[in-house]
């Protein structure tokens, strides 16, 4: 009986054992896979997301832009001589048609003089070969005279006619010469330059030496912008602009889009706008940096996404994009505007992509992540 007892407290005591160990190899095996899957998540690193934000199609749009006189002209001398007297010195503001300079033409003048002295010679040269071949005609009527001399007699009077029609031409055209004594404003405008004196020989031509005035018309006034190429479809004449002055703090200066290049510079991907401006005070000045802006309804959509989620890389500008198998895609975007915490993305994204947030360095293109995404109604970083 105490045999019986015996084996039996040791098959009691194998079982425990085996039991044991059994617990012992199952809690081996689940603080293996723990520690599997801790190794795991510690290799995937978490990152915090965000949506991008759309963004209003009415925008003001502020683009810099020159200002540039509404004509503006170099003004030459069409004839030679010496500067008598000039009327308007630099700054002066003129009207059309007003007398700017009058030049002494001593040679035109004797030239003219020779000319209409020689066409009075003609005239009577004229008148007496009109008389010899009156003369001749009559002769001819008694066979006193041949025909050919007849006919020799008329040519006379067609040469004299046209040697004396080439003398008028000659005559007005020194009148011309001499009708450029006195130098006119063409337009309406300002002096901005005046390079001669009293006295001064003067040449005609339209070289840089003899530019005896440079006038420009400011009232009103062009102003040139580039238009960025995701605004160049929502341009159109009429649309209504206003600048923003530097000189003039605070003030609206109100113009229009008068007209556009209608095609795109390939180098820059601007097309060229022009704006014009009443500037009837005068408060502008050609040459001036301005701020322009315009009130657009833009077509395209346009996102904004937080600057600290740009990656900056040699391929060029990306973002990481988080899949619905929150697997990473570096995505190259196309920025606009640069509102100093946020930048306008043109092309490249969705408004329903996730996008990582201060993107290490070290994040590839389909690294597995884990995602951190807001929760609802919590603020957008």
């Amino acid at each position: 009986m105490s045999a019986v007892k015996f084996f039996g407290g040791l098959l009691v005591g194998a079982v425990v054992l085996v039991g044991l160990g059994y617990l012992v190899v199952n809690q081996r095996k689940a603080d293996d896979k723990v520690l599997a899957q801790q190794n795991e998540a510690a290799s995937v690193p978490a990152v915090s997301v965000v949506h991008p934000t759309p963004t209003s199609p009415d925008d003001d749009v502020v683009v810099p832009g020159s200002t540039q006189a509404f004509a503006e002209a170099g003004i030459y001398a069409r004839t030679s001589g010496y500067l008598k007297a000039w009327h308007a010195d630099l700054g002066a503001r003129v009207k059309a048609g007003q007398l700017l300079a009058e030049i002494d033409t001593p040679e035109t003048d004797q030239e003219l003089a020779q000319a209409r002295a020689a066409r009075q010679q003609l005239a009577a040269s004229l008148d007496l070969a009109k008389s010899s071949a009156a003369r001749w005609e009559e002769l001819r009527k008694s066979d006193a005279v041949s025909q050919q001399e007849l006919d020799e007699r008329k040519a006379a009077v067609a040469q004299q006619l046209a040697t004396l029609a080439a003398s008028d031409a000659n005559i007005r055209r020194l009148e011309e010469l001499a009708s450029y004594r006195k130098v006119y404003a063409p337009f309406a405008g300002v002096i901005t330059k005046r390079n001669v004196d009293t006295g001064a020989l003067v040449t005609a031509g339209n070289t840089a030496q003899q530019q005896l005035f440079y006038l420009a018309q400011t009232t009103p006034l062009r102003v040139f912008v580039s238009l960025p190429e995701g605004y160049a479809t929502g341009v159109k004449p009429g649309l209504a602009a206003w600048l923003e002055v530097p000189q003039y703090p605070g003030r609206k200066i109100v113009g229009a889009v008068t007209r556009t290049a209608e095609v795109i510079d390939p180098s820059t991907r601007t097309m060229l706008t022009q704006i014009d401006v009443p500037n009837a005070d005068a408060a502008l000045m050609p040459g001036a940096y301005v701020q322009v802006h315009l009130k657009m309804t833009v077509t395209m959509e346009r996102l904004q996404i937080p600057i600290n989620t740009l990656l900056f890389r040699a391929e060029g500008l990306r973002v990481a994009v988080v899949d619905a198998q929150n697997v990473v895609h570096l995505q190259p975007i196309s920025i606009g505007r640069d509102f100093g915490t946020t930048v306008e993305v043109l092309q490249g994204l969705s408004v329903t992509d996730w996008l990582v947030l201060n993107p290490s360095d070290s994040l590839a293109d389909k690294q597995t992540v884990h995602p951190q995404r807001p929760a609802e109604g919590a603020p957008k970083k």
